[in-house]
């Protein structure tokens, strides 16, 4: 009967020693998948929170590609207070410094362009330098967004200039109507 008894109680205690590390492996499991979903989360964030950044920025290039001033300030004052806006908490440690750099400076010629509605050639002036800084930002975020950096070579006396476009297709704000498809694609980001 004892022996029984300490059978019994053998097979009660390794049933348990095993019911804990199933439930251990499990917590642990589960762990690594809520990570996970965070850190899908963290992209998701950071990606919607540059995405508004990027459609004013595209909406002002478009606006100068038409040679229209006027939606062109429109979209600059939409693309500071995008700026402004943005949300930086979900941001990595590369695109927290990558966004601090340029921030003030993107938000500064959104708003030169913004308050020069009868002024193309300032508000392109400005864009010239916001685009950079935009580029800089698209490299450091994902999106599932397909962009271009685009080059026109004769833009400022033949310096040349670049800008972001959403198609692969040229239609240059820096010229405009004047040479609408002057430019190549130099990169898909």
């Amino acid at each position: 009967m004892k022996i029984l008894f300490m059978a019994a109680i053998a097979v009660i205690g390794l049933s348990a020693c095993n019911t804990n590390g199933n439930q251990s492996k499990e917590n642990t499991a589960e762990a690594g998948d809520t990570a996970l979903t965070q850190s899908g989360n963290s992209a998701i964030k950071s990606e919607s929170s540059i995405s508004e950044v990027v459609t004013a920025y595209l909406q002002l290039k478009n606006a100068l590609v038409n040679d229209n001033s006027k939606e062109a300030a429109t979209a600059g004052g939409d693309l500071q207070q995008a700026i402004e806006k943005t949300d930086t908490t979900s941001f990595s440690a590369e695109q927290q410094k990558v966004f601090s750099e340029v921030r003030e400076d993107a938000k500064e010629h959104a708003e030169h362009i913004a308050s020069n509605g009868s002024n193309i050639v300032h508000q392109r002036e400005h864009f010239e330098t916001l685009s950079q800084d935009l580029y800089d930002l698209v490299k450091v975020f994902p999106s599932s967004q397909t962009l271009y950096q685009t080059h026109c070579p004769m833009y400022n006396n033949n310096k040349g200039a670049n800008w972001l476009s959403e198609t692969k297709e040229i239609k240059n704000p820096y010229l405009g109507t004047k040479m609408l498809t002057c430019g190549e694609v130099k990169e898909e980001i």
